[in-house]
C-alpha cells in the first residue's frame, strides 16, 4: 500500500441544518480485498447534498456522516482481487475513477428484478456513519474509501475532473432516465422540466437522443440561456408565464396533442400535476426528481384517461456511470458544459458552496479538497 497520511480532512454533518465541520477521520490502515482506496480530486455538489444536510430528505439518515457523493478520485492503493473496472477496463494506481453505491447481488432486486439500483442491501456514500470502518464514505473530503462490492469506472483522459464529478451523480442519473424511458423516436417532442443541473443536461441528452424538439422549462434566464446553449429549441420560464399558458404554448406546437415525453427534474411535487397535463395521450412521463419529502395531490382519472406511461427513475448502476463519461468525451466539444461549473472552493469553504447552492446562486460548485 502507497503511503498515506493516518487521516484524512472530511466535511461532516454531526446535526441537521447546522454548519457542516472540517474533521480529521481515520484512513483505513487495510485494504478490503476488492476495494479501493482513492485521493478525491474534486466532488461537485449536488441539491441532494444540500436536502440531507437539512434534513428534508425521506430517506433515514444515520448521522455523522460525511457529505458528498459525485467524485472523482485518483488510484491510491488497491485491495486483492481482479483489477479492473467495471467496464473491464484496466485499473491502475494513479488512475482516476468514479464510484457507484453497493449492491449485493444477491437479493430479489439484484437477480431476479435485475434493478441493482433497489438492492435491498445497498450501502450509499454519504448516508453511511463516518465514525464506523471504513470511514471515508463521502465526497467531501480529502480521501475516499471505495468498497469492494461498488461498481468503479475509469474515467477518459480528455475529461477533466469537475466534469467527471458531475458524471457520477447528476449525469449518470440523467443517463438511467434515458435507459427507463427506452428510446426517443425522431419525431418526438420532449418537455424537460427543470432548468437545475439535471434538467441543463436531460436537455443535452435528448437533443443528441434526436428528439424533433426539445422544450425546457424553468428558471432563471441565466440557467434557461445554458439550456439553449445544450441544445433546446425553446426555453419557457416559469417567472414569466403561467402553468396555464405553457400548457397552451406547447400544444400549438404539437397541433393540440401535448408533448409526447415529459421528463421531470425539479425536485418539487407540484410539478407532477403541471407534466401530466402537458403530455399527450399515450404520453410517458418519466419522474427523477422527486427525492424530498414534500407531497402533492393530482387527479388520477388523467393517468387513466390519456392512458399515460408514468416512470420511476433512481439513481444509475454501472453502465449509466460509464455512458456519463463517454457522452462527455464524446460531446464536449460540441455541448459546453462548462457553463455547469459555477465556483469552485476549498475543502473549509463548503458552508460557502452549500449555501449559495442553497439559494440558487449556483448550477454547479465544485469543492476541491
Amino acid at each position: 500500500m502507497t503511503a498515506v497520511p493516518s487521516s484524512s480532512k472530511a466535511a461532516v454533518v454531526r446535526s441537521f441544518g447546522s454548519p457542516v465541520t472540517v474533521e480529521e477521520v481515520p484512513i483505513p490502515k487495510e485494504i478490503e480485498p476488492g476495494a479501493i482506496l482513492a485521493r478525491i480530486e474534486a466532488c461537485s455538489v449536488c441539491g441532494t447534498d444540500v436536502h440531507l444536510w437539512q434534513g428534508s430528505l425521506t430517506t433515514k439518515v444515520e448521522l455523522p456522516i460525511i457529505l458528498g457523493h459525485e467524485m472523482v478520485g485518483r488510484i491510491v492503493s488497491l485491495g486483492v482481487g481482479n483489477h479492473r473496472d467495471s467496464a473491464g477496463q484496466p485499473l491502475r494506481v494513479g488512475d482516476r475513477i468514479t464510484w457507484t453505491h453497493t449492491s449485493c447481488g444477491a437479493c430479489f432486486f439484484c437477480t431476479v428484478a435485475q434493478e441493482p439500483t433497489l438492492c435491498a442491501n445497498t450501502r450509499r456514500y454519504m448516508y453511511d456513519r463516518m465514525d464506523r470502518f471504513p470511514y471515508l464514505l463521502g465526497g467531501f473530503a480529502e480521501y475516499g474509501y471505495v468498497m469492494p462490492e461498488a461498481g468503479r469506472i475509469r474515467v477518459p483522459e480528455n475529461v477533466p475532473n469537475e466534469l467527471a464529478s458531475l458524471s457520477s451523480c447528476a449525469l449518470r442519473t440523467v443517463m438511467n432516465a434515458f435507459d427507463v424511458l427506452d428510446g426517443v423516436g425522431a419525431a418526438d417532442v420532449i418537455v424537460i422540466q427543470g432548468a437545475g443541473p439535471l434538467g441543463l443536461l436531460a436537455t443535452a441528452v435528448a437533443k443528441v437522443a434526436g428528439a424533433r424538439r426539445v422544450m425546457t422549462i424553468g428558471a432563471p434566464d441565466a440557467r434557461l440561456a445554458v439550456a439553449t446553449e445544450f441544445g433546446g429549441d425553446e426555453v419557457l420560464s416559469i417567472e414569466r408565464t403561467s402553468p396555464e399558458e405553457r400548457n397552451e404554448h406547447i400544444k400549438s406546437l404539437t397541433e393540440g396533442r401535448g408533448a409526447d415525453i415529459v421528463m421531470e427534474f425539479t425536485g418539487h411535487p407540484q410539478a407532477i400535476n403541471e407534466g401530466l397535463e402537458l403530455i399527450r395521450r399515450g404520453g410517458r412521463y418519466v419522474v427523477v426528481g422527486q427525492l424530498g419529502s414534500g407531497t402533492t395531490t393530482i387527479k388520477p382519472s388523467v393517468i387513466v384517461s390519456k392512458q399515460l406511461r408514468i416512470l420511476g427513475s433512481l439513481s444509475g448502476r454501472a453502465k449509466a456511470y460509464w455512458k456519463a463519461l463517454e457522452f462527455i468525451a464524446t460531446h464536449q466539444g460540441r455541448i459546453p458544459f462548462q457553463r455547469m461549473i459555477s465556483h469552485r472552493y476549498r475543502l473549509d469553504e463548503i458552508n460557502v458552496a452549500l449555501e449559495r447552492m442553497k439559494t440558487y446562486q449556483e448550477i454547479k460548485p465544485v469543492i476541491e479538497p
